[in-house]
């Protein structure tokens, strides 16, 4: 029988994660944030309506994914963080080690949701915090608004990717200018790709966008890189022009390990529709070959090529996990 000691403990239990005590993992069905100093249910993560973040984007934000519910290259994504922080002049009250041990327990205090086939994205997410009046009622916060938090990896969504490719259509919106607002800086505001994804997507529902800088260069998508290959040579954008993902570093490190000649360099769409091979990388993917570019195929139409192959292989076999399998194995 459920008795008066056990409802005691389980108020104990219940204070301590609302309090964010670490060291204390609940065993519950709803995953739980870090939100402003605290372990909460990811319900209880509310923002008002004057926080800077929603009204104008003013907040940065970062995410690694997990494999077997450990994250990868932690301190890298943090890092970037940091430096995006710094680009925005925002002041977190947090260091970076603080963040990646935030980091880490929001991971582990969740991934007892994770099923055997399943990963995370976790994300940090600060904005500079409210344009309060004063009279409105909400609990003081005179700092930055601080969320780390879970989401689960779309991985039967995007399984198919890994069999056909992705298929990437250039829009008529363009990046942002470097001498606007620096693409290094990975921020909420999101609108820019959000309205290239949109116009992919009237051309073909399940295309990606790739947007070309305000000079007409290959830049980048929601979230990935874009990589080319031309006789056997790897090519990518130059990084003042691109949010320089870790996923596409890391995949940079494999091709100087693995010999193959590597070129950061201006690439346009003439480049792209002559590609013997085209591949992007992201958090989530970490790499997946492209199938088409403007509705035409790539190179000779083999998904993955041979270059692509050798990257994939070599990235399993860093991280110990094979990702493509991951995603396979959802494939319907």
């Amino acid at each position: 029988m459920f008795g008066y000691s056990h409802a005691r403990n389980a108020l104990q239990i219940l204070c301590l994660m609302r309090e964010g005590r670490p060291g204390v993992t609940i065993r519950s069905n709803a995953r739980v944030a870090y939100f402003n100093g605290r372990i909460v249910a990811e319900r209880e993560v509310v923002l008002p309506f004057r926080d800077r973040g929603f009204r104008y984007g003013d907040a940065v934000f970062d995410s690694t994914r997990t494999f077997r519910g450990v994250p990868f290259r932690l301190e890298q994504h943090v890092a970037r963080l940091f430096n995006s922080l710094a680009y925005v002049r925002i002041d977190p009250g947090l260091t970076p080690d603080r963040m990646i041990e935030i980091s880490k327990d929001v991971v582990e205090r969740n991934r007892h949701l994770l099923g055997p086939n399943d990963d995370y994205w976790v994300s940090q997410r600060i904005s500079r915090g409210l344009d309060a009046i004063g009279d409105e009622g909400w609990p003081e916060q005179t700092g930055p608004t601080v969320i780390v938090e879970c989401t689960p990896l779309p991985l039967k969504a995007r399984a198919k990717l890994f069999r056909d490719g992705i298929s990437l259509i250039v829009p008529s919106v363009r990046r942002v200018s470097p001498t606007a607002v620096s693409p290094r800086a990975k921020t909420h505001n999101y609108l820019n790709l959000v309205l290239g994804d949109l116009e992919a997507k009237a051309h073909d529902p399940g295309a990606w966008s790739l947007l070309l800088d305000d000079r007409g260069n290959l830049a980048e998508g929601t979230g990935s890189n874009i990589f080319l290959v031309k006789n056997g040579i790897l090519k990518t954008p130059r990084g003042h022009n691109v949010l320089p993902g870790v996923s596409r570093a890391t995949v940079i490190e494999l091709a100087a390990r693995l010999g193959i000649e590597f070129q950061e360099t201006d690439l346009d769409p003439f480049d792209a529709a002559t590609a013997d091979e085209m591949f992007i990388t992201s958090t989530s993917l970490c790499l997946c070959p492209v199938g088409s570019f403007n509705r035409r195929k790539v190179g000779n139409g083999a998904i993955p090529g041979p270059v692509t192959t050798r990257l994939t292989r070599a990235y399993v076999e860093l991280i110990g996990f094979d990702f493509v399998a991951q995603y396979r194995a959802l494939l319907t």
